[in-house]
């Protein structure tokens, strides 16, 4: 069979367009980056089989697997050669036309299915060992990992996305973890966002974004509560951020609040009503009704210091317990200074 088993070392280093064969669920559920999927079987279909291999065993399983696929040929075949073509196009790399990476859920009949079918049009194809499985393994591991991390703190509406966003730009080592968890943090955060990863993705994008840095440079994060929406920053890095190095961006609440106007006044009023909503019971209802009827009025100002109130206590409170902070007033500076206050240490 022309295929070759390798490792995820060996797997990353090829080139050539990555397959994720598992069903449609599975990959929702999390996938290699860059992959696409083409399912071997469908939801119902993969069900069928699992239900046929706990009750009547793996032969008859594979037997009733090979079926469902030789109906599919023709569609496999038309599925990969369609989206082959469009990755050769994109990546301009003609010379690779014929090779491909492959993965399902632990390398077993499915890898061994689409193996004989691509030798059969004439694909050289590469099996990642161990499957999916083996990339879950080495993604929970990767953060067990030491790391050089600085956390950039700052009350709400201090512009710490941007000063994330210009570090990188500068070529500094950046996660921008409310990026990757496709939400902002707050209960406004999903405002004008699609939908969020699945936590299991979230923690593949973080672990692919750390495995281009240096371990032995700095790091900058943004300083974040545990749960980013509903994607959770995993437990042994959130460790390391909570007793990481923090520098604490002080901006006036007059700047404060121009930005978060600039930010969140171009939402629907409805959407901007259900975020206060659900803070309700920390804001209290007089909070609660200043913030709607400011919303109404489109009075963005007063909108901002009824939730600030509520923000600032909080954030007040988690800062307290954190004793290696520097503190960089960034007011009326420009973006050169900022990044040269930031950054001092490491330069």
């Amino acid at each position: 069979m022309n295929f070759k088993k390798t490792t995820l070392k060996e797997f990353r280093n090829l080139k050539g367009l990555l397959i994720d064969l598992r069903s449609p669920d599975e990959y929702y559920k999390g996938h290699m980056p860059n992959s696409i999927n083409i399912p071997l079987f469908n939801n119902d279909e993969r069900a069928f089989i699992g239900k046929k291999y706990k009750n009547a065993g793996r032969e008859k399983a594979v037997f009733e697997g090979l079926k469902i696929v030789e109906k599919k040929f023709d569609q496999l075949i038309g599925d990969i050669v369609s989206e082959n073509k469009k990755y050769i196009n994109k990546t301009k790399s003609p010379q690779i036309s014929s090779q491909l990476k492959f993965y399902c859920a632990r390398g077993g009949m499915r890898s061994i299915s689409i193996s004989w079918l691509l030798e059969k049009i004439g694909y050289k194809s590469f099996k990642l060992e161990g499957g999916y499985k083996s990339y879950r393994n080495w993604v929970l591991n990767s953060f067990q990992d030491d790391r050089n991390i600085t956390l950039i703190g700052g009350k709400t509406g201090t512009g710490k996305t941007k000063i994330l966003k210009n570090l990188m730009s500068h070529n500094y080592q950046v996660i921008d973890l409310e990026y990757l968890a496709n939400h902002r943090g707050s209960s406004f955060g999903g405002l004008g966002m699609t939908c969020q990863p699945s936590n299991e993705q979230f923690e593949n994008l973080l672990a692919e974004k750390l495995l281009r840095f240096s371990k032995s440079k700095t790091i900058y994060i943004e300083a974040e509560s545990a749960n980013i929406g509903s994607c959770r920053i995993p437990n042994e890095l959130f460790k390391q951020m909570k007793n990481a190095k923090r520098i604490e961006i002080i901006q006036s609440k007059k700047n404060r609040i121009s930005e978060l106007i600039s930010t969140y006044s171009v939402f629907p009023d409805n959407e901007l009503k259900n975020s206060v909503k659900k803070i309700s019971k920390r804001l209290g209802p007089q909070r609660t009704k200043r913030a709607i009827e400011a919303i109404e009025s489109k009075n963005w100002e007063d909108v901002c210091n009824a939730v600030l109130d509520y923000y600032d206590k909080c954030y007040d409170y988690e800062l307290a317990n954190n004793l290696n902070v520097n503190i960089i007033d960034i007011q009326d500076k420009k973006e050169k200074e900022i990044i040269e206050l930031i950054t001092k240490e490491e330069n």
